[in-house]
């Protein structure tokens, strides 16, 4: 029986990738100079506590990751490759995300809800057409504003990054060796991808939703809002599962979605984008191999 592997994450962020393990991230990003410049971060004992192996409590996690960590590594990216001084935390940064969370928050899942609601009240629609008509739209807006923002040459490079993350975990997870050479011929795809899980969210929301029935305005925008974390929990779960048995024909026919929507978030890498995710993940591995020993935060170019 194969060696139960553990479960690696990452993101693409600007000229570069984080890749988080249990106990330490790392981001490696590529400066105006050409070298990579690596920063290798602790988690907190979050990550790391029987709490982090619980159903739907590491969906919490996952989902902080989305927005906390990647929003660090982004802001950390942003600085090493435009070549000013690093600042991982300040409050800028974080009123950015905060700006940028309500944005998401308001354009796809408040002004679906509006949909639908509209659909309900001016065209007569039942219940369950009403939020099955808020689903399309909130998937609509997903799929249009990810393949938009696809054709700005900075978003492009970034999505080639993604790609690169994506088959340096792939090779890891099939135990090949990582060099540029091997990582390059694995695929774009990978089945934990945040793509898919931004698909699987709407797709709960539309089921979930149409059970809760008729209601007013203002408690369809508070509900939406309300139950984002339990969504976010069942898409990470659903995830985690079918990454798992991706073996079994069933599974394989219900992540296709998920894997046809990554084309989407991923370009083909170059050997250079390459290079970065394996340093990143290399040095997220060397400090998950040291166990608990305490590791401190290090910036060190390469």
């Amino acid at each position: 029986m194969r060696e139960k592997l553990p479960v690696y994450g990452g993101q693409a962020v600007i000229e570069g990738v984080m890749m988080r393990g249990r106990r330490t991230m790392a981001v490696a990003v590529r400066d105006p100079d050409g070298n990579i410049v690596l920063l290798r971060h602790p988690l907190g004992a979050a990550y790391r506590g029987r709490l982090a192996e619980l159903a739907f409590v590491r969906g919490l996690l996952g989902l902080w990751d989305a927005f906390g960590l990647g929003w660090r590594s982004l802001t950390y990216s942003a600085n090493v490759a435009s070549g000013d001084e690093v600042e991982f935390e300040g409050p800028v940064a974080w009123g950015t995300m905060a700006v940028s969370l309500g944005f998401a928050l308001g354009l796809f899942f408040l002004a679906p809800a509006a949909m639908g609601q509209f659909g309900e009240s001016w065209l007569g629609l039942s219940s369950w057409a009403g939020n099955l008509l808020e689903g399309i739209v909130r998937l609509v807006l997903v799929v249009g504003y990810i393949w938009s923002l696809g054709f700005l040459p900075e978003v492009r490079r970034l999505y080639g990054y993604h790609g690169a993350e994506h088959k340096t975990i792939n090779a890891f997870e099939s135990g090949a060796e990582l060099t540029p050479e091997s990582v390059s011929s694995f695929p774009l795809e990978h089945p934990r991808c945040g793509t898919a899980f931004l698909l699987m969210v709407v797709v709960f929301s539309i089921i979930i939703f149409s059970a809760l029935g008729p209601m007013p305005l203002y408690l369809r925008l508070t509900s939406r809002l309300i139950m984002i974390p339990f969504l976010a929990t069942l898409a990470y779960e659903y995830l985690r599962f079918t990454s798992r048995h991706i073996d079994r024909p069933l599974i394989r026919l219900l992540l296709m979605p998920n894997l046809a929507l990554q084309r989407l978030t991923t370009r083909e890498p170059d050997t250079g984008m390459i290079e970065v995710a394996i340093a990143a993940f290399n040095a997220m591995r060397s400090v998950e191999s040291l166990g608990n020993q305490a590791v401190a935060p290090a910036s060190v170019p390469l």
